[in-house]
């Protein structure tokens, strides 16, 4: 049976291969929103990549759920995904994080660390391993549709990376815990709050769940991998990293929208959708 949003994943690696002029316009502008704020990118990435789909990957249209839904989600999403043709529905994460620390999942019911906590400070073992990840705390790991755009901002450059839950699964062969004040590797200054890392037989880092009581906030608590550290456990979407370029006009653009009337919108739609249309056609 086809996963939904594998196939979907699929159908974007083609569309990447063939025209990446596409992809990396988008996410040009995309980035270009980190000159008006560092956290702007990340909510017009929603927008931006829900349309994205809706120009270009023609048997597949989304949705931006919005955050008014916010409190009503069952799931982590931000847009949901349909399948035109064969109506398979299902959510997508997205997240705009330079390279490094990636959360992939907030773990809103703290449910992952505490049930690690309960199994002791060093877990081995397949029969053991297959044991942690079949547990009900466990049941969301890979079940989060997370579509990750990694960006290096010094060097202009930005990749689509997919954290692949399943061949993680597959190669744990060891959870530590890593206490507070202690580090992985000895040589780095100990940490604030506990993490269980998980690694591979070579002890290569995988991903990790942080401190998860309650106290915690969202950055101390939940699934979180390192698009550098755990790079074989990683799908480009976009085949490697793809250089991107700051569209100052595109600046302009927002400043003059937010004072412009709804007239002066509809209007400047038009045009824009024209300029889409001409792409769509380009070989």
């Amino acid at each position: 049976m086809t996963i939904p949003y594998d196939d979907f994943k699929r159908r974007f690696k083609l569309l990447a291969s063939k025209r990446q002029d596409l992809v990396v316009n988008t996410l040009s502008n995309i980035f270009t929103m980190r000159l008006i704020g560092n956290k702007t990118h990340g909510d017009l990435a929603e927008i931006g990549i829900a349309e994205f789909i809706n120009q270009f990957m023609y048997d597949f249209k989304s949705i931006h759920v919005g955050k008014d839904l916010f409190r009503a989600k069952k799931h982590e999403e931000d847009i949901v995904i349909i399948n035109e043709l064969s109506q398979a529905e299902f959510p997508v994460s997205l997240k705009a994080y330079s390279n490094g620390p990636l959360q992939l999942s907030t773990d809103r019911e703290s449910k992952m660390f505490p049930f690690l906590e309960a199994q002791g400070k060093t877990i081995v073992g397949q029969k053991e391993i297959s044991r942690i990840f079949a547990a009900e705390a466990f049941a969301n790991f890979s079940n989060i549709n997370v579509m990750p755009l990694i960006y290096d901002e010094k060097s202009k450059r930005c990749n689509i990376l997919v954290f692949d839950h399943d061949k993680a699964k597959r190669e744990t062969a060891k959870i530590l815990c890593v206490g507070r004040g202690e580090s992985i590797t000895g040589k780095s200054k100990g940490r604030k709050h506990p993490i269980y890392t998980f690694l591979d037989a070579h002890d290569h880092y995988i991903c990790e769940v942080r401190y998860g009581d309650a106290a915690a906030n969202a950055l101390q608590r939940g699934l979180w991998t390192h698009t550098q550290h755990a790079a074989p456990f990683f799908d480009s979407l976009t085949d490697g990293w793809i250089d991107y370029t700051p569209h100052l006009a595109l600046v302009k653009l927002f400043s003059l929208a937010l004072n412009a009337t709804e007239q002066g919108h509809t209007a400047a739609n038009v045009i824009l959708q024209q300029d889409l249309d001409q792409l769509k056609s380009a070989k």
